[in-house]
This record gives structure tokens, C-alpha cells and sequence, in this order.
């Protein structure tokens, strides 16, 4: 189904590149084959993945050791941030508009010069300690969230009786999926540690069907909504697999651009054109559009934006490459580099849980070139 529809649109967009010139939904060789490897590696890596995360996720010692590591690594930093001032007193400063030494002129030249060789080494220190600890901590937290809320510990303490197998209930799964996709989505785009997995997405400068198979693979490195909160109200944890199914299955025909509009239903459904919206990097049209089925979400909570201008796909900076293994690493690679950059817990906390734009707003000098 997926390669006849692809190669059905294939067609349509060669007609329409004969007949008006070439556009960004038209299929590119390097691109398409990226996206149909992120495909794949979707089905696979977050098994994997999942697997090998499990054990972190449950008492023991593997947990115990990563908890101990992320905290030693914190109290190692924070030390060393405070190490890494020593050289400022170093700097002038001005006191009632006289320019004077924040430091007495009567320290000797060895002294000095030791003092600053300590900030240095503190510095890098800091570097390593920072990203220690964020890269420890974050599986901890991930890893025993993804344990604690899983579908099948909801349903064992579920506090509705059974809501069975019937189209109302699998109505409700289906209605509760999206709903819950709604704000994870928006998450992703509005925490950095999220949109590191996320931006995999959003990493193709082209739409078209095969843009729809370019996943994320590093979904154990979240912290979600649980959709187990479902089954927490009775729907029976295998609706909310079809919910699951469903869901994305719907979301692959919005990418494309041969598919212009739908008529009334546009008010109510996620359809192509509200998500060309929130694949565009046009200011307008960042961080819009969240939903999967209903758009209606988008409507009540203030994230609606219609399709008025042409899109300009992909990221606000593009990573210019078709290597699947840098599309899924590079914004948590860029993170972690603006994290070692950083020079407080306040501000590597900032960079990894506030939006992507934050960064690059306001520690320009931290950030590596911006994707967002």
C-alpha cells in the first residue's frame, strides 16, 4: 500500500512538474531513500531500545549505579562551576566610573598564573561533568517513567470496570489516543530534550508520502503523556493498540501536497493542508497544527494556524545530509554540546527542558547553529 501510493503520487507530481516546474513535494532520490530507512529503523531501534533501557527503568543495580553516576557528576559540576569564576577576578570592572581590578594588585604573577590554570581545568571539567550527568539522569528519569506507566500496570489498576470490545469503546480509544497525541506533539516541539527526538520528522526540505515514514527512533529518551491512562479508565489495552494503529495510519495520506483541501471537513479533521502547515518553517506556521485525526484540538488550545502562504519545509536551519544516522542524532548531539557549553545548572536545565528557540534566543554564543 505504501510504495502504490507513493509511486501513484510519483506520477501525479511528475504531471504537475511538466506542466508548472519542479516543487518541494517532488520525490528526490537521497531524500526518499533517507526517509524510507527511517521508516524501517522506526519498527526497529525503539524495540531495541525499549530493551535495553528496561533494566535501568527498575530497582536494582543497574538503576542504582546510573542514579549514582548522574549525581556525582552533578555535585562534581557544580563544584567546578564554582572553580571556573576563579579567573574573573582577573577582569576590570567599573565602581562609581572608575575602571578598577576586581582582584588586588598585590597577588603575585605564580599565583595568578595558577589560579587561572584551575578555572581552566575547571571549565573542562564542567564540560564533561555537565554532560555526564544530563546524559545519566535523563535515561534514569526516562527509563523508570517508561516502567511506572505502562498500559498494562494502568489496566491492573484501572479505576472504571471494563468498557469492552465494542465500536464504542474502540470510538473512546481512538477519540483518548488522539487527544493524548495532541499535547505530547505539542511537547515535542515545546521541550528541546523532546524535540531531540522529534525533529528527525521535521528534517526533510521535501513532503510527500515517503516524508510520512521518516520517524523518530529515540522515543525511550522521552517522557510522554501515558496513553495507558486509557486503559487506567477501562478501555481494554488491546483497543488502544488499534487506537494506536489507526492513528498513525491516518497520519501517512497528510503528507502530501496532491491533495489540496477536503472541503467542510477541513474544520474538524487534520488534513494535508493544516499539516503542510506544521511541517513549514515559515514563522507563521512554526509549532502549529498539533493534532493527528482532529484539528479541533488545535482550535480549543490556541495552536491552529491555516495554510495561507506556500510552505518552505524542513528546520529553521537544515542539516544539510541524507545520513540516517546523523538525521536521528544531530539536535541531541547540538543539546549536549550547548549543555557542555554552558556555564550554571540553571542554564544547562535551560537548554535541555525549555523550547528549542530559548537556546538559541538567548545564549547565542552557547548554541551551535539553530534547528527548530
Amino acid at each position: 500500500m505504501y510504495f502504490a501510493t507513493m509511486g501513484l503520487e510519483h506520477r501525479l507530481l511528475q504531471r504537475r512538474a511538466e506542466r508548472i516546474g519542479p516543487s518541494a513535494a517532488d520525490y528526490e532520490l537521497r531524500d526518499t531513500r533517507t526517509s524510507l530507512t527511517m521508516g524501517v529503523l522506526s519498527g526497529i531501534v525503539p524495540v531495541m531500545g525499549a530493551r535495553l533501557l528496561r533494566g535501568f527503568g527498575r530497582p536494582g543495580r543497574a538503576r542504582t549505579a546510573l542514579v549514582a553516576t548522574a549525581v556525582g557528576a552533578a555535585t562534581v559540576t557544580a563544584i567546578a562551576d564554582v572553580l571556573a569564576t576563579l579567573d574573573r577576578r582577573d577582569q576590570p570592572n567599573r565602581a562609581d566610573g572608575i575602571e578598577t581590578s576586581a582582584r588586588s594588585g598585590t597577588e603575585s604573577e605564580p599565583n595568578r598564573s595558577r589560579r587561572r590554570a584551575v578555572a581552566r581545568a575547571a571549565r573542562s571539567v564542567a564540560r564533561l561533568g555537565g554532560v555526564t550527568a544530563i546524559a545519566a539522569g535523563g535515561i534514569a528519569i526516562t527509563s523508570t517513567w517508561a516502567n511506572r506507566v505502562n498500559v498494562d500496570r494502568f489496566w491492573e489498576r484501572r479505576v472504571i470496570g471494563d468498557l469492552g470490545s465494542g465500536p464504542g469503546a474502540l470510538a473512546l480509544a481512538i477519540l483518548g489516543w488522539d487527544f493524548i497525541y495532541y499535547w505530547n506533539h505539542r511537547f515535542m516541539h515545546t521541550s528541546r530534550y523532546l524535540w531531540a527526538i522529534h525533529a528527525v520528522h521535521h528534517s526533510s526540505e521535501r513532503y510527500n508520502l515517503s516524508t510520512a515514514l521518516r520517524q523518530p527512533v529515540a522515543d525511550a529518551l522521552g517522557t510522554f503523556v501515558p496513553y495507558g491512562l486509557m486503559a487506567g479508565l477501562g478501555i481494554r489495552p488491546s483497543l488502544i493498540a488499534h487506537a494506536r494503529g489507526v492513528n498513525l495510519l491516518y497520519q501517512y495520506w497528510i503528507h502530501t501536497e496532491t491533495i489540496r483541501s477536503i472541503g467542510p471537513l477541513e474544520s474538524v479533521l487534520n488534513t494535508a493542508s493544516h499539516h503542510r502547515v506544521h511541517h513549514g518553517s515559515n514563522r507563521q506556521y512554526l509549532d502549529r497544527n498539533h493534532g493527528s485525526i482532529f484539528i479541533i484540538w488545535d482550535k480549543w488550545f490556541g495552536t491552529f494556524e491555516p495554510e495561507v502562504e506556500p510552505v518552505v519545509y524542513g528546520l529553521t536551519k537544515n542539516i544539510d545530509t541524507f545520513n540516517p544516522v546523523r538525521v536521528v542524532t544531530h539536535e541531541h548531539d547540538r543539546m549536549l554540546r550547548d549543555v557542555g557549553r554552558s556555564t550554571s545548572w540553571i542554564e544547562r536545565l535551560n537548554v535541555v527542558l525549555r523550547g528549542p528557540g530559548w537556546s538559541y534566543a538567548h545564549y547565542p554564543d552557547l548554541t551551535t547553529p539553530a534547528v527548530a
